[in-house]
């Protein structure tokens, strides 16, 4: 994820943001006048377009075993995220954190209750996206993947760094 300033006249401002959104993954863009008045300002959060090879990698986008590896039990996270809950509420607990770990738990149990192979979405499955849509909320991210994936890699990551 990048950040993009551009100042072009305004009569300019929607070819440009078009031009950048088919260039980028783009997220809102905000607008401001220059000191002069006489241009915008535009900046705007962006990132590369998918391809297919990021799509299937596997060091971007590990599966749920990897990304899973070391994560406590379900019932230890259940636990976990009831009694944090009240905190996050409160302010006292970062947000980010508790919500990469319950998405992550639902995304498990989601995992869990389709372990027969069955590709139909269940409710968990709901649940799980809900929460990962959420999490990319908070980290302003465009919706350009599978959520629940998405979830993985942050995850992975997360775990990795403590």
């Amino acid at each position: 994820m990048f950040e993009i300033r551009v100042i072009c006249a305004p009569q300019d401002t929607e070819r440009v943001v078009a031009a950048l959104d088919g260039t980028f993954t783009t997220g809102t863009v905000t607008v401001y006048p220059t000191r002069d008045g006489q241009r915008n300002r535009l900046y705007i959060r962006a990132d590369h377009l998918p391809t297919a090879d990021a799509q299937t990698d596997t060091a971007h986008w590990p599966t749920p075993e990897t990304a899973y590896d070391t994560a406590p039990s379900m019932v230890r996270e259940i636990g976990w995220t009831a009694r944090t809950a009240r905190e996050v509420v409160s302010g006292t607990f970062p947000e980010r954190e508790f919500w990469l770990r319950k998405a992550a738990l639902l995304d498990r149990i989601a995992l869990h209750d389709n372990s027969d192979g069955d590709d139909i979405p269940t409710a968990a499955a709901d649940l799980a996206v809900q929460a990962a849509r959420e999490l990319m909320d908070l980290d302003d991210v465009p919706v350009i993947c599978d959520p629940r994936a998405y979830v993985r890699r942050q995850y992975a990551l997360w775990a990795k760094n403590q």
